[in-house]
């Protein structure tokens, strides 16, 4: 047993882990992070969010440069690849983001405990590391381990030909063809980056449309654009096997309702259905920690599980798997840990699919809206109409504002568009504050910005734009 005694042990350094300690260190508790691999902000800054944006700008700039800057009269020759300059790119941003977590931790005088951690009991946690066991004594436990790449029966990852996001960040050479499995927001982004850089890209996902969760028209309207961009999809279909066959891959495929088999090949193969909680070797069972029927950690309003001292944020737990939503949770937890109360509003949580043109949504969409019985309103502008996206020649997508047809307050709001993730901030505040589509039609925005949008669909709720 270490002589070191803490209030808070959080075991997991992704974002909601790291997030948390800092949050609970400021607040007064002697808080240390365990963390199983050698760098700080788990998939996330490691091999996910931040790595995978990475490769996007720089894929971004690429296609801009060979095919879309003649436009605004900049004249460039035979535009060329350096790949492993693109890859050298992702790493230091990687490198910095990680250090930038350690420094943090120093500041905030958090521990680093370095190895794989697990619960022994209600106030133990055993960390295994590179010189042996240590057991730490603890008033608080908080489980922030994230989550891994589902798998899918008949296919074996070797991270090479057969990949998930994590060997899909380091590809090299750029693949000839490649074929995601899943139209979710992992499959797209990834699939964007190398259909960009030359590989022929082939979406199959099981259901009928692509990123199932977000609202049916910003989908629909995402498959036209990125069909128009030369990725290619094949939906209401399945996988039923994959394997390596010399430098290809050999796949069968066939419809999602059953019937005959057909084959394809590729070059790689992307895993992308989901992700699932990552809860291995957490002696969970042992201390009686009780689970779902989707093996997440089962947690209260207080984050607490049914452990007393006990509790889990984040992708372990139920809800949208997405970064800021374990910050937020992380944040929350930390202050009810310490006696204050905490505040999420599930529905202001925004979520951002990274492709170019970008695609957000915060709140309801319509099909949840119809489901629910709700009666609303639809104020709609495309970015055709606003006078900067014109400038910038990327006029593709539209702001939807979708409000409640009594109270006019503001129930869901879907962009995609150009820099639609930077966009959508100014909607979930007003998810957040309850604030009326004329709330925001009142509100000047700045011109020329793409923000007008917004400002001209919430004139739309009411029947009113300007521009259109």
């Amino acid at each position: 047993m270490s002589n070191t005694s803490y209030d808070l042990i959080v075991i997991g350094s992704g974002p909601g882990g790291y997030v948390a300690a800092i949050r609970a260190a400021q607040l007064g508790m002697k808080t240390a992070c365990v963390e199983m691999t050698p760098t700080l902000g788990g998939t996330c800054l490691n091999v996910g969010c931040i790595p995978s944006k990475a490769l996007l700008t720089s894929s971004e700039k690429y296609t801009e440069a060979k095919n879309h800057l003649a436009v605004h009269g900049v004249k460039v020759g035979n535009v060329g690849l350096d790949l492993d300059a693109m890859m050298a790119h992702k790493t230091k941003v990687v490198k910095d983001n990680t250090a930038g977590i350690e420094y943090l931790f120093k500041k905030n005088k958090v521990d680093w405990i370095k190895g794989k951690g697990s619960i022994a009991a209600a106030g133990q946690v055993v960390v295994e590391g590179k010189d042996g066991k240590q057991t730490y004594a603890t008033r608080n436990i908080l489980i922030a381990t994230g989550s891994e790449s589902m798998p899918l029966q008949g296919i074996t990852v070797d991270e090479k030909r057969i990949v998930t996001s994590t060997g899909a960040l380091s590809l090299s050479p750029v693949p000839k063809s490649m074929v995601v499995i899943g139209g979710g927001v992992i499959g797209l982004e990834l699939g964007s980056v190398w259909q960009r850089l030359g590989t022929e890209v082939t979406v199959i996902e099981f259901l009928d449309r692509i990123l199932p969760g977000m609202d049916g028209e910003l989908s629909k309207t995402a498959q036209k654009i990125l069909t128009k961009q030369g990725m290619k999809f094949r939906l209401g279909t399945k996988v039923t096997s994959a394997r390596v066959e010399g430098d290809q891959v050999s796949l069968n495929i066939e419809a999602a309702a059953g019937g005959s088999a057909e084959k394809m090949q590729a070059d790689v193969v992307l895993l992308s259905i989901g992700r699932r909680p990552y809860t291995e070797g957490l002696g969970l069972d042992k201390v009686g920690v009780k689970l779902d029927d989707r093996k997440r950690v089962v947690v209260d309003n207080h984050f607490q599980t049914n452990v007393k001292g006990i509790y889990a944020i984040g992708d372990v737990i139920a809800g949208a798997m997405l970064a800021h939503k374990a910050e937020e949770e992380g944040v929350v937890c930390a202050e009810m840990i310490a006696g204050q109360s905490g505040h999420i509003n599930y529905d202001a949580i925004p979520g951002v699919v990274y492709t170019w043109p970008e695609i957000a949504s915060v709140g309801k969409t319509e099909e949840q809206l119809k489901s629910e019985g709700m009666q609303y309103k639809v104020g709609k502008f495309p970015f055709s109409a606003n006078g900067r996206a014109r400038a910038m020649a990327d006029t593709e997508g539209f702001v939807k504002i979708l409000a409640d047809a009594r109270t006019d307050r503001v129930l869901g709001a879907h962009i995609i568009g150009p820099d639609a993730g930077t966009m959508i901030a100014e909607l979930a505040l007003a998810v957040e504050f309850g604030a009326s589509s004329e709330d925001i039609a009142l509100t000047s925005h700045a011109h020329p910005t793409l923000n007008e949008a917004v400002k001209e669909a919430a004139l739309a709720v009411d029947g009113r734009p300007i521009h259109i």
